[in-house]
Parts: structure tokens; C-alpha cells; sequence
């Protein structure tokens, strides 16, 4: 249950808002002008307001003004008159969260953009906790000659509002890189949003980006603003670019040549005020050469394309990184004084790293709760095939070869316990028994 609070003059629109709320559970209070509301305000707490734009004494927009920087935390549905559109627009660049214009339609609708406002409020607040609470990012680089030129661009593009694109293996850092490059920008204090075209459906994904007006498909029973406008007067940053369908890259096309769009459904123009950074860990040529990126689309995005090198491309920043890694899973285990042995050293710096920081990551965030005391030793460290030797020291040369080595691996790690060793590997208990059989493997209980 909510505290809302309900601002309008007219006593009928107030009370068919507060009875369509409090059957949805919400304790409303209401305001009959904007004058009460700020006394209310000052006076109690509240998880919402509506507040209508026109009203005696103190108007809306003078009442968002007011919250925004008493109140930022609190989220506001601002009511508008048809043909003061233009208003209720002013007013979500101030931070309102969305408008409503009257009449209003139904208290389905009306209760329906309530929960999206408290969810949206809920979610900023587990994003600020998560972002007091959390270790700070690992830095770029800790000074690897490799990577000189790439901060060193980073720092130059930076300044300036042109659009970066970031290329690279996965798990080479492509969003630290995007964060890195919005807090050194003029936009530092503005928001970051992040979007993975690879993750969102492809039916989603331009409603996703746009956003949508009221009855532009099936289920869109309310407006609702696309990531791009929630990054207004920050930065957008648009990863695995190449995973995006063809018909959401024409209008993004438009939208970075004019940095103007529609919601999906909508007539009405929104200024699309965002630092463009996009990024992909496939080649940009095979993706052109494919037809999976358009190729007017990619010279929009490559103003300033900077590559970022693979971990085995920087081997100064390995172990330096790695110790920073894992004082992050220490600290998250309760065990902040973890550290590498001399082996657990060398194995690391000498391994490939195919999955580069994230696999590093990986790696020692299981070395971390394999290890019984403080030091993650090379037996803790579980590299994997493509970056440590198999058994026997020759290497594995096989698909069978490599099952077999991953196998008795798992099992000498916990002990010969099959059953755990079969959670570890990732396959069914009876699937290790006729693996065990087939490679007639002598292992333990």
C-alpha cells in the first residue's frame, strides 16, 4: 500500500481519482489547489502525487518544481485539459513521471499508471542502494601500455558530444568503458541507461527504446516513455548494437540524424536530448558485409570508434585487476583479506583469457568459495580447457579428450563426490555415470 496524494480543483475529477486508488489498496489524501498540496508535502510523507497543471494559489507546474528539488525521490503524474498537451510535456522534462489527460478514461487506467509510477519509484531506489552498496567498478587500466591509447581517447571524445563506438572481444570491459566515458563527460550528473539489443525480444525491443502511446498494440493500455527519453540529458548507451532488427535500425537511423522520434503509435515529436554510445564484440564488417547492420546506420554510430584490446593484449593490468576482482567476491563472502598465492599468480597471468575480465571474474569468484582460509591457491583456480593444460600435461586433443579432463577435474575439486561434481559440470547425475562408464574413468566414492 501506497500514500498517495491527489491535487485538483475540481472536487469531482479529485474524488474519482481517490476512490479508484484507494480500491487498489493506496491510502490518497487529497488537495484542492496546489497551495495545500505543498503544505501537505511539507508536512507529511508520500509516495506519489497527482496533481492537476491549472489550479488557484500555486499551478502544477510551480508544484513540480517545488518537489523536484525538495522531493526528488517522489514520482508525479501531472493531469492535463485536452489541448495543453504541450504543458504536460514541459512538465516530464521537469521529471514528472507521465500525464494524464482528461477525461480520464477508466479507474483501471488510472490505477494501472499508479503501479508503473510506484514500480519505476521502487526501482530507483533498489538502483541507488545497489549503487551505495556495491564496490566501485574496476578502473580501465592500471597502466598497461596497451590501454594508454584507448584512455587517453576516452579522455579526448569525452568532452565533446559526439557518438563512441565501442568495439572489442565479450567480457573486455565495453560498459566500464561506457560509464568511464559518461562520468568524464559534461553529462556526468545526468542519468545512464543502458539497453542489450541481444536481450530484449525482438517485438519489445522499439517500444523498449521509443516507448508507446495508449493503444498502439494489444496490451498498451497506457502511454508509456522509452528508455531514450529516460535518459534525457544523459547518456544512452546501446550495446550489441548488431543484434538489432533491421526496421527498430531505420528509425534509430532517423532519431541520430535528427535526434527526433515518435513513441510507437504516436504523432508527437520528442527531442531526443542523449549521448549516443553504442558497442558490439562482433566485426563490424562481417556484420555490414551480412546485411545484419545497415551500412548508413554504422557510419552514424563510428564517429569516434575505439577498440578495446583483449586481456591478453595487456598483461600488466592482469594481475592488478584480478586482485581488485577478488576483494569484490571476498568482500561479498565475508572473507575481505582473500588473496593469491604466488602460483595462483603466475597461473593467472599466464592463462589466455578468452572470456577476458568477465571470465577472469568468473574464475575467481569460484576460486573464492572453493578456498578453505585466505589464500586462493592454483588448485582453486578452475581455467577451464582453453586456458589451462589438461591432465598429463600434453593437452587435450579432443572433444573427448576435453570432456574427459573437465570431468575428472570436477570430481577431484570436491572430492570424488559425483552428485556435486554433476551440479558443477552442469549435466544430470545419470548422464556422469554413463560418461564414467564410457571413458571407464577410476575415480573415488
Amino acid at each position: 500500500m501506497a500514500r498517495i496524494l491527489v491535487a485538483d480543483d475540481e472536487r469531482g475529477v479529485r474524488g474519482f481519482i481517490a476512490e479508484a486508488l484507494e480500491d487498489d489498496g493506496h491510502a490518497v489524501v487529497q488537495a484542492a489547489d496546489g497551495a495545500e498540496a505543498a503544505g501537505r508535502l511539507a508536512r507529511e510523507s508520500f509516495d506519489l502525487l497527482f496533481t492537476d497543471l491549472k489550479m488557484p494559489r500555486l499551478d502544477g507546474m510551480a508544484l513540480l518544481r517545488q518537489v523536484r528539488a525538495e522531493q526528488p525521490e517522489l514520482e508525479v503524474v501531472v493531469l492535463t485539459a485536452f489541448g495543453t498537451v504541450d504543458t504536460a510535456v514541459e512538465a516530464m522534462k521537469l521529471g514528472a513521471f507521465d500525464y494524464l489527460q482528461k477525461p480520464i478514461g477508466s479507474p483501471a487506467e488510472l490505477r494501472l499508471l499508479a503501479r508503473r509510477a510506484l514500480e519505476h519509484r521502487a526501482l530507483l531506489a533498489a538502483r541507488d542502494r545497489a549503487t551505495r552498496d556495491a564496490p566501485e567498478l574496476p578502473p580501465l587500466s592500471y597502466g598497461d601500455p596497451a590501454m594508454e591509447p584507448v584512455v587517453d581517447a576516452l579522455r579526448k571524445v569525452a568532452a565533446t558530444g559526439s557518438t563512441v563506438l565501442l568495439m572489442g572481444e565479450s567480457g573486455t570491459g565495453k560498459e566500464v568503458a561506457a560509464r568511464t566515458l559518461h562520468a568524464w563527460s559534461p553529462r556526468g550528473g545526468g542519468p545512464f541507461v543502458a539497453v542489450n539489443c541481444a536481450a530484449i525480444p525482438e517485438t519489445l525491443l522499439e517500444s523498449e527504446l521509443f516507448g508507446h502511446e495508449k493503444g498502439a498494440f494489444t496490451g498498451a493500455v497506457s502511454a508509456r516513455r522509452g528508455r531514450i527519453e529516460l535518459a534525457e540529458g544523459g547518456t544512452f548507451f546501446l550495446d550489441e548494437v548488431g543484434e538489432m532488427p533491421s526496421a527498430v535500425q531505420a528509425k534509430l537511423l532517423r532519431v541520430l540524424e535528427n535526434r527526433r522520434y515518435e513513441r510507437v503509435g504516436g504523432t508527437r515529436t520528442i527531442e531526443a536530448d542523449v549521448r549516443w554510445v553504442a558497442a558490439t564484440n562482433r566485426s563490424m564488417d562481417a556484420l555490414r558485409a551480412g546485411g545484419a547492420l545497415r551500412e548508413d546506420l554504422y557510419h552514424r554510430l563510428a564517429v569516434f570508434p575505439v577498440r578495446l584490446p583483449p586481456l591478453r593484449e595487456r598483461p600488466r593490468d592482469i594481475l592488478p585487476l584480478a586482485e581488485r576482482l577478488l576483494a569484490r567476491s571476498g568482500a561479498a563472502i565475508g572473507r575481505p583479506r582473500l588473496a593469491l598465492s604466488p602460483g595462483a599468480q603466475r597461473r593467472v597471468v599466464a592463462a589466455p583469457w578468452p572470456g577476458n575480465v568477465r571470465e577472469l571474474a568468473n574464475v575467481l569468484e569460484r576460486a573464492a568459495i572453493l578456498s578453505d582460509g585466505d589464500v586462493i591457491r592454483e588448485e582453486h583456480l578452475e581455467l577451464g580447457e582453453a586456458s589451462a593444460p589438461a591432465a598429463g600435461g600434453n593437452g587435450a586433443t579432443t572433444l573427448d579428450d576435453i570432456e574427459r579432463a573437465a570431468i575428472e577435474r570436477a570430481l577431484a575439486v570436491v572430492g570424488g563426490n559425483r552428485k556435486a561434481a554433476a551440479d558443477r559440470l552442469g549435466i544430470g547425475l545419470r548422464t556422469l555415470y554413463d560418461k564414467l562408464k564410457r571413458y571407464k574413468a577410476e575415480v573415488g566414492p
